[in-house]
């Protein structure tokens, strides 16, 4: 089923915040008849203090913050609170990716990352950019931008399509850069704040946020505060920093404090291998889910339990062949892509990824792979067919239920 991202939706209603009482947003006038109003004398003697506009704020502020909160978790109960789910990948998370993932254990998908303008004024882009089908559910379609109004017009395609909007805060790509948004908005707060904002008062989703931390705690703490403040029902948190890139490993600690800080549910990102990590990440961190994005380019079957030969020490007791081999993997993903047509340039980079063991071992088959100007899938498929000739596997392993 391919997207139905021509037709937008009229505004309405992922429930909007409730309006403040009378006193905060009348104008002064008002507010003045107000507090002389015998109603209002009667509230301040029965209470013993005088109230005021800042006190009467702020108690619908929390007020709003509590309804929200719940919204949120409401949300994620009904959609099964997903532990395992595929991180948003630039041409690399797309449908038939995340529907072979899901075969394997995968209970949420991000899209990968869509630029809100091209996906807002070009049909065409959005017919060649985003997919799915009535399966490829829970999911996040993800946006990056800087502008309110036409990241909002973006999201207006697929609200009926997906189970969260999210707004990429955390790409930190010299593009991202160039085009001031992803992890670069970090640098501006304000307009972080009226992004989400605009998109959590007139969706008919909620709206979730994948961020990267700051070299200082409590300023990432502050920045998930601010999100959450803002109608955010969900943060994603990649445990490095803008700077980081992949060099340093995701500090889990700074993830499970963010957890504590906020009271929407919170996933992590970052050093998530195998089935082990995640448990780990979870125990660690206290979130609600984990994501993984780099490790499930190599091995799809990750969250299935399934890990690559590198994660297994040689003779080391508790694994055995998990009847499962990279070429399965790929001979998979092609019949999903004969299902769910997507870029030929996105089918070369996951097989050349899931094959790169066998092309390591076969340097001659993966320099023709190389020189090939003309793919098909049937070509494709020869390939591993000449790789299980040469008689050399790459199993996938399992935990042994022997005890």
């Amino acid at each position: 089923l391919l997207a139905n991202v021509g037709h937008r939706r009229q505004k309405h209603a992922w429930p909007k915040p409730p309006t403040p009482p009378g006193a905060i947003r009348c104008n002064q006038a008002r507010k003045r008849t107000f507090l002389r109003s015998p109603g209002f004398r009667r509230l301040s003697h029965r209470h013993k203090a005088t109230l005021s506009p800042r006190y009467t704020c702020n108690n619908a502020t929390v007020q709003h913050q509590l309804r929200s909160e719940d919204r949120a978790w409401t949300h994620w109960t009904k959609i099964n609170q997903p532990k395992l789910i595929v991180a948003p990948m630039y041409d690399g998370s797309e449908l038939p990716f995340r529907m072979l993932c899901r075969n394997y254990g995968a209970e949420a998908a991000y899209t990968p990352m869509l630029h809100s303008r091209s996906f807002a004024e070009s049909y065409k882009f959005r017919l060649r950019e985003f997919t799915t089908c009535q399966e490829d559910r829970p999911l996040f379609v993800q946006f990056c931008g800087n502008d309110p109004d036409i990241l909002l017009e973006a999201a207006y395609q697929v609200e009926s399509l997906c189970d969260y909007v999210d707004i990429n805060l955390g790409c930190p790509q010299r593009i991202a850069r160039t085009g001031n948004y992803g992890a670069f908005l970090m640098d501006d707060l304000p307009r972080v704040k009226s992004l989400v904002e605009k998109l959590a008062t007139n969706l008919s989703v909620p709206v979730s946020c994948k961020i990267r931390i700051f070299p200082v705690l409590q300023d990432t703490i502050n920045y998930a505060k601010l999100l959450e403040d803002s109608g955010c029902s969900l943060i994603a948190v990649h445990g490095r920093t803008r700077e980081g890139r992949t060099r340093e490993r995701a500090n889990w600690d700074a993830i499970k404090s963010v957890k504590e800080a906020v009271k929407i549910p919170v996933l992590a990102n970052g050093n998530i291998r195998h089935m082990d990590d995640v448990q780990s990440c979870l125990t660690t961190t206290g979130v609600e889910g984990v994501m993984s994005a780099e490790a499930l380019l190599d091995n799809p079957a990750l969250f299935g339990g399934f890990r690559s030969g590198e994660w297994v020490e040689d003779g080391e007791e508790g694994f055995e062949d998990g009847k499962l081999d990279r070429g399965d993997l790929v001979v998979e993903y092609l019949k999903l892509c004969e299902k769910y047509p997507v870029r030929w340039n996105i089918i070369i980079s996951h097989v050349y990824g899931m094959l790169r063991k066998w092309f390591e071992t076969h340097p001659d088959i993966r320099d023709d792979f190389n020189i090939k100007r003309t793919l098909s899938f049937e070509y494709l498929y020869s390939v591993v067919d000449r790789l299980r000739d040469r008689g050399v596997r790459f199993p996938l392993y399992v935990k042994t239920t022997r005890q």
